[in-house]
């Protein structure tokens, strides 16, 4: 199966973060190290418009492939438009057909090979048309809502339910590290059906890294592990 990392250059919430030094090395090299280790994936294909970030990926051993264009690397682009774009190019250029592929962001470094490995099973197992990664949320959706500009509070459900936290039936939501499509899926612009499936993550390897903020926790949570 084919891993599809996809990194553009620009960033806004943190400039740079794709090839940031965490832990004395570039935030996108642990994404690939993962995925090469996946018992299921064959090739790691990095889709960015950046030549800084093409050349760090290919170091780390991704396949060296050109680079995508800059108008799908916009504030305003659709990921899955770049997901379609490197699907179809790799089919032309290598002349095969992908019948299913796996996609992982690089702001997610604390995902493992064996996380990739699970959702990728679990997937196959379930004849699934996508699964997508999840960490259970710590507080009750139910309490969540919109603070307006005057400050006043809105709830985001109509009934705005303050029962004990441990009386609610949990949620979930998606932590952007796993997603597994099968690609007539995502043709049909579309990232989930009645047959999509999560595969559950720790809150601890769930970090999505978009401010200076997450990158400083990511450091924190990594720990001993980093290289001195």
């Amino acid at each position: 199966m084919i891993a599809i990392i996809p990194a553009r250059g620009g960033s806004k919430g943190l400039p740079g973060k794709n090839t940031r030094l965490l832990c004395n090395k570039p935030l996108i090299a642990y994404t690939i190290e993962s995925a090469l280790k996946s018992s299921f994936i064959t090739k790691v294909i990095v889709s960015t418009e950046s030549s800084e970030i093409y050349d760090i990926s290919v170091k780390y051993g991704a396949s060296e492939t050109s680079l995508r264009p800059k108008e799908l690397a916009t504030d305003t682009s659709l990921a899955i438009d770049t997901y379609k774009y490197t699907i179809t190019k790799i089919e032309q250029d290598e002349s095969i057909d992908i019948d299913s592929f796996v996609v992982l962001l690089p702001t997610a470094p604390l995902r493992t090979s064996d996380d990739i490995d699970l959702a990728i099973d679990l997937f196959h197992k379930k004849e699934a048309d996508s699964v997508l990664s999840y960490t259970k949320e710590s507080h009750p959706v139910y309490w969540h809502g919109f603070v307006e500009d005057s400050g006043k509070f809105s709830p985001l459900f109509e009934s705005n339910n303050l029962s004990n936290r441990q009386d609610l039936r949990a949620t979930y939501y998606p932590n952007g590290a796993i997603y597994v499509f099968k690609k007539d899926l995502i043709m049909s612009g579309k990232y989930t059906t009645d047959n999509t499936y999560a595969y559950l993550m720790p809150r601890e390897r769930s970090v999505d890294i978009d401010t200076l903020e997450d990158f400083k926790y990511a450091e924190y949570l990594m720990g001993n592990y980093c290289e001195k």
